[in-house]
């Protein structure tokens, strides 16, 4: 496994790390969940990703149950929680940047998680009804009260991040420190031309989700007609409407046969295709089998294969490449 610098900061996390979104407390048992934290551990990984709203905040008590089992030092992985959807909000104070919310989100996600702090704290979606103040504030208190290291956002525009940055110089507050976008082969825009400019003045950080599109980009989705896979998943209707089109459809055949060519599988070609960003930090895995983590934990080793003349040939392939403006 490879380690790289958080954006600007000392931390060191592995290129690859692991999620539990849609599959802890949900999609898959907690035995099932516990061996994939141990293969991903064992094979490097030192960041698991996790949120409040991720099975109403199921999908953090079986982390933290699991986590509570180990032998592993704290100081040798790094864990996430994000606060915006509130698990199971059912009034306005449950959810949202607030103060009131994300102090109390925070807790809430320690004491599922079993933990004394978090690592990387992210705000989960940017909230118009709460002052840009309050929210940059409220992390930084939360870092100075020793309860998380470092916050970030999620799904942030790069004028939002900036502003954020702002109100941190003005008040000599800590800023935000990474962004968790997603970004694969299909969506591209916000980590290759959105972000282009802040990766140099702030020096952003990024843990990338759904490197496989939520499984298109597996394949599996070209004969697969498996209810409870993930995009046939009540909850990802939203995300389905969007993918599982015709036109992604050909472009994921296409992609299927390229890799074959180059003796990989489209799982391992997809991640390494994210990997080969040198903006992207850290790739966050997804899995619902053993069998599918084992594949894509070996993707960094389809690096090698992506010269310039394979990523030209897989821009022509895909069609999409963003257009940088001017500047």
């Amino acid at each position: 496994m490879e380690y790289t610098n958080l954006g600007k900061t000392g931390l060191m996390v592995s290129r690859l790390s692991f999620g539990s979104w849609i599959t802890f407390g949900n999609q898959i048992g907690d035995s099932v969940s516990e061996r994939l934290m141990d293969m991903a551990y064992e094979a490097g990984v030192n960041f698991f990703d996790n949120a409040e709203v991720y099975a109403q905040g199921e999908s953090e008590r079986v982390m933290g149950q699991i986590l509570k089992k180990k032998t592993w030092r704290r100081d040798s992985y790094l864990v996430s929680s994000k606060a915006f959807f509130g698990a199971g909000a059912e009034v306005p104070t449950q959810r949202g940047l607030s103060r009131k919310h994300l102090v109390e989100a925070c807790h809430q996600a320690l004491e599922r998680l079993e933990l004394d702090y978090l690592d990387l704290y992210f705000c989960h979606r940017p909230d118009k009804a709460t002052p840009m103040e309050e929210t940059v504030w409220t992390m930084h208190n939360l870092i100075q009260q020793g309860k998380i290291l470092y916050w970030g956002t999620s799904e942030w525009s790069a004028q939002e991040i900036m502003e954020a940055h702002m109100v941190a110089r003005q008040n000599n507050l800590i800023g935000p420190v990474v962004e968790q976008p997603q970004y694969n082969m299909l969506v591209r825009d916000k980590i290759e031309v959105e972000y282009s400019q802040i990766y140099k003045t702030v020096g952003l950080g990024t843990t990338i989700w759904s490197p496989l599109a939520s499984g298109l980009l597996s394949g599996k989705y070209l004969t697969d007609q498996d209810a409870s896979a993930r995009l046939h998943r009540a909850e990802l209707g939203w995300l389905a409407e969007r993918l599982l089109q015709e036109e992604p459809a050909k472009k994921v055949k296409a992609l299927k046969g390229f890799a074959e060519e180059l003796g990989v599988t489209l799982p391992q070609l997809a991640v390494a295709w994210c990997l080969k960003n040198p903006n992207v930090s850290t790739v966050i895995l997804g899995a619902s089998k053993p069998e599918q983590l084992a594949e894509t934990l070996q993707s960094a080793s389809v690096l090698p294969l992506l010269t310039d003349e394979v990523m030209d040939a897989l821009d022509v392939l895909l069609q999409n490449k963003p257009v940088h403006p001017p500047y």
